[in-house]
């Protein structure tokens, strides 16, 4: 079996709500509510129930979120 080489979450594209957590050190249950907002612009949703963070969405909205 082929081995899949690990990647950095910095270096990702897209990041698993867990990986966000840990990344932006921000809850998955605060995460969850933020993606299931319409309007959000950094979410993206496999199927019905699986989503996923694009990371660098997702760092572009902290940056407004905290300077607030």
């Amino acid at each position: 079996m082929k081995e899949v080489p690990k990647v950095e979450i910095k270096d990702k594209i897209l990041l698993t709500v867990g990986e966000a957590e840990a990344y932006s050190n921000i809850g998955i249950n605060k995460i969850r509510n933020i993606t299931n907002e319409p309007s959000c612009p950094f979410v993206v949703y496999i199927g019905k129930r699986n989503r996923l963070i694009k990371r660098k969405e997702f760092e572009r909205y902290l940056e407004k979120v905290i300077q607030m």
